[in-house]
């Protein structure tokens, strides 16, 4: 059996590791926390100070590390492995990193006549404990061959993607799916659940149908338990879009849905959930509409809209269409009084029209952009005064621009 250099023991190479040993391979592991490497003697690991030091006389060199700084430290930093690497010694990285990281990595190593293969892997914590997750490879297709029996003891599938970085493009494409996937699960039970209707029965729904995925299967029973702990974490999701944001810049290649994707992880980051399982995004949808997945609602719950009492004073840019094909504006003065989880309420003296557009100007103080909304709904203020109150709906307002209004507001109440 293989001699083998595990480095990095979080959430997915504890059982990665855990597997090599169980299937026999001699296995020296380091972590920069070391009390994971521990955990692992009692199965067979040797384990080592540095990473370095873990490489000595393996035949393969595995990395599976939070992000690219890691990565390229644990390799090419200062007691890195390719101080010490030799000539014919395979080093596996399993990270998710960006491709040009991976190209880098291939790079200096080939320069020692060491094979480098990126290969990120499908499936979270229970596919790693259980042995079935599947490896997308980069690199060189003799090297992938040799090292199959490392591969096959750490998982199920092996598919050998092309040259160096091929892995990683095709694990950043394929976790751009996993996040869409996720939300489109989530904004689902977030519509039954504000339409009262029971999620454990919408969900047999969805498992019987096209709407069906893995995510549904892997994460639906974690949100309506409320089971957040990680087994793929929120931040490191969102590390992957922002990885994916690049490769569709370079490629200049549209992509609004990763881009949605993107924004509402990071509203989830901002709202404390990073080191959370990434379902637990599921808590920003229940804040929006002031209920938790899952829960029956009575019809007047269902219409009944959550209202904070505010009197922020706002300057309103109000734009009108002309006949030539241009817009004029205007700009008056106007007070938010309410917010929902539907909209804005604006109170203003001036008289405005139904659908017209208007543009919020939030006090200096908030830093926030100015933000268009389309009025929706007129009323005549209670309090008198010739007064009008305007129901309005945001349009086209990015995620972290809702979660720095809500944030604003919130320190005004």
């Amino acid at each position: 059996m293989k001699k083998i250099a595990f480095i990095g023991l979080g959430t997915m190479g504890k059982p990665m590791a855990a597997n090599l040993l169980k299937k026999g391979f001699a296995v020296t592991v380091y972590n920069r926390s070391p009390e994971k490497a521990v955990e692992l003697v009692p199965l067979g690991a040797a384990v080592a100070g540095t990473p370095a030091e873990a490489v000595q006389d393996a035949e393969a060199v595995i990395t599976m590390l939070s992000n690219d700084a890691a990565v390229l430290d644990a390799v090419l930093g200062s007691g890195g492995i390719a101080q010490v690497v030799q000539p014919g010694q395979t080093v596996i990285d399993c990270s998710t990193v960006s491709p040009e990281t991976s190209q880098q990595l291939h790079a200096a190593l080939a320069e020692r006549a060491v094979e480098f293969l990126d290969a990120p892997v499908t499936g979270s914590k229970p596919q790693a404990e259980a042995g079935i997750l599947a490896f997308m490879v980069g690199g060189s297709h003799a090297a992938a061959e040799n090292m199959r029996p490392v591969f096959e003891a750490m998982g199920s599938k092996l598919i050998y993607l092309g040259q160096s970085g091929s892995g990683s493009y095709a694990k950043l494409a394929n976790n751009t799916m996993v996040a869409i996937n996720a939300l489109s699960l989530v904004e689902g039970l977030s519509i039954v659940t504000k339409a009262g209707i029971d999620a454990e029965q919408f969900l047999q729904i969805v498992q019987s149908g096209g709407a069906n995925s893995r995510i549904t299967e892997m994460k639906s029973g974690k949100i309506l338990n409320r089971d957040f702990s990680s087994q793929f974490s929120l931040q490191l999701m969102l590390k992957d879009l922002l990885l994916a944001n690049r490769v569709t810049g370079q490629f200049q290649l549209p992509s609004p849905m990763l881009k949605a994707a993107t924004g509402v992880f990071q509203m989830g980051l901002g709202k404390g959930l990073g080191e959370e399982d990434l379902s637990a995004i599921v808590q920003c949808y229940e804040e929006w509409m002031n209920m938790q997945v899952g829960h029956k609602a009575s019809g007047l719950e269902r219409r009944r809209s959550t209202r904070v009492q505010l009197d922020i004073p706002l300057h309103l840019t109000v734009h009108q269409w002309e006949q030539e094909g241009s817009f004029t504006g205007q700009t008056i003065e106007g007070t938010l009084v309410d917010l929902s989880d539907s909209g804005i309420q604006i109170v203003s003296s001036i008289p405005l029209s139904m659908d017209m557009f208007v543009v919020i100007h939030f006090p200096q103080e908030a830093e926030l952009p100015p933000v268009t909304a389309r009025v929706i709904r007129i009323e005549s203020d209670s309090s008198g005064g010739g007064k009008f109150r305007y129901g309005c709906m945001l349009s086209g307002l990015a995620p972290y621009v809702r979660l720095k209004i809500e944030t604003y507001i919130e320190s005004k109440l």
